[in-house]
């Protein structure tokens, strides 16, 4: 029985580093073993603000893949700022009162003037390249994947002209997500986003997610079918790890300036000051890009001596981190945006038997998540008394040698999993 050829367009692909490349670098790995042979249409010359050169050994030697030049504003930008233009371009948007006037030229331009992102340039040559492609080597289904969701414009171009089964992959919103408002987006902006969004959602034969909340939100939208698979975990060989000897809290990945949790830093603060040795057990691990804003805050709460700031480390690194950590940190801004983002860490923080404390919004997914799999606990950014006890408490077992997590039900969010229900999703 020959085997099902479906494309991938995805910018994201290694060397990229960062969560944007796992998703579907684990499902490429695993289709074929679905009956499915997977090609991957990605640019020739990407920007990508971080790389890891470690993922290209999980790339397999059999995969048939597409690449094509693409033209990106970032190379003309860091003509007038450097580090300006290499910061939005991982989406690290400085807080509005901390913006120079290059930063908020930049951010109005990237906002207005490339909708929707930067890499909409792309679209045009992609589609002329690839539709002779999928007539000449038989392509029954294209997938895109965003954001960047100028990808979702190649494809709705390729159903347009070529009338092949689309499916449209979200791992995050479009309009909705938190960012989108800092972008200082003119009123015809704002209406051209929405129509492009509506327009995709209700063009695609199929719509994935990675959240419940955003299957609820595009349901307003369309009724064109939603299909939820959240990210999942993969099983990493990390070499044996020994645990911190230190009472190690690890935030891994960017920690932007509004996702600064003063209420954790707050509870850290009156600890050290409260708790016998607890000043001198803590260590705080940032393990990725942290804005300046958050540094100022740790200055602020007396807890420089207590950081330990890693800056961005491969996949492979992250997960050894992950795993000989004592409490793993997951933090998100409070908005009623983030209630639908969960970000693709979470379930290799929930297989690495370390307790993680989140904080977010109400009623978030990842909040359901945490409680449902008993992987850690969940605050609100109103809840310093539980936190501090909480935190107390994990401080005491560490002290006992017996802190852990006591996980349930992980296997569903194993990557074979995942990437069965794509392959369910492909074959109907």
């Amino acid at each position: 029985m020959d085997k099902k050829k479906v494309l991938i367009i995805s910018y994201y692909w290694p060397p990229a580093g960062g969560p944007g490349v796992q998703r579907w670098l684990k499902f490429v790995k695993y289709l074929p073993e679905f009956n499915i042979e997977p090609i991957v249409y990605i640019p020739e010359n990407p920007n990508y603000p971080i790389t890891d050169i470690s993922l290209n050994s999980e790339v397999s030697k059999d995969l048939v893949i597409l690449k094509q030049p693409i033209k990106e504003p970032y190379k003309l930008a860091r003509l007038f700022s450097k580090k300006s233009s290499s910061s939005i371009s991982k989406g690290i948007i400085p807080i509005q009162s901390k913006q120079s006037l290059i930063q908020k030229l930049l951010i109005y331009i990237r906002g207005n003037f490339f909708i929707p992102d930067a890499r909409i340039a792309w679209v045009k040559p992609s589609v002329l390249y690839l539709s002779d492609y999928i007539l000449k080597n038989n392509i029954e289904i294209i997938i895109t994947t965003g954001p960047p969701h100028s990808l979702h414009l190649i494809g709705l171009q390729l159903k347009k002209t070529l009338g092949v089964r689309w499916l449209a992959d979200f791992r995050d919103p479009w309009t909705t997500i938190g960012y989108h408002k800092k972008l200082k987006l003119s009123k015809t902006s704002k209406e051209k986003h929405k129509a492009l969004e509506k327009e995709v959602l209700n063009s695609a034969d199929t719509i994935i997610v990675t959240s419940y909340i955003t299957k609820t939100e595009f349901e307003n939208i369309t009724n064109q079918p939603i299909s939820v698979i959240t990210n999942g975990y993969d099983n990493e060989t990390v070499n044996y790890v020994s645990l911190d000897t230190k009472f190690s809290l690890s935030h891994i990945g960017s920690l932007l300036s509004e996702r600064n949790p003063e209420i954790l830093w707050q509870v850290l603060q009156d600890l050290s000051e409260e708790l016998k040795g607890f000043k001198e057990d803590l260590q705080v691990n940032f393990i990725g890009s942290v804005s300046e804003n958050i540094i100022e805050s740790i200055n602020n709460h007396n807890l420089t001596d207590s950081v330990n700031n890693i800056g961005y480390v491969s996949h492979k690194e992250a997960v050894a981190y992950q795993k000989k950590s004592q409490v793993l940190l997951l933090i998100e801004i409070d908005s009623e945006e983030t209630r639908c983002i969960i970000p693709g860490k979470l379930f290799e923080y929930m297989v690495s038997n370390r307790p993680i404390v989140a904080l977010g919004p109400k009623d978030s997914d990842v909040e359901k998540i945490i409680k449902e799999s008993n992987t850690g606990s969940y605050f609100y950014y109103n809840d310093y008394q539980a936190l501090k006890e909480t935190i107390t408490n994990y401080y005491k077992a560490f002290q006992n040698n017996t802190l852990q997590s006591h996980a349930i039900g992980l296997q569903k969010f194993s990557r074979k999993n995942l990437t069965k229900q794509l392959a369910d999703v492909l074959n109907n």
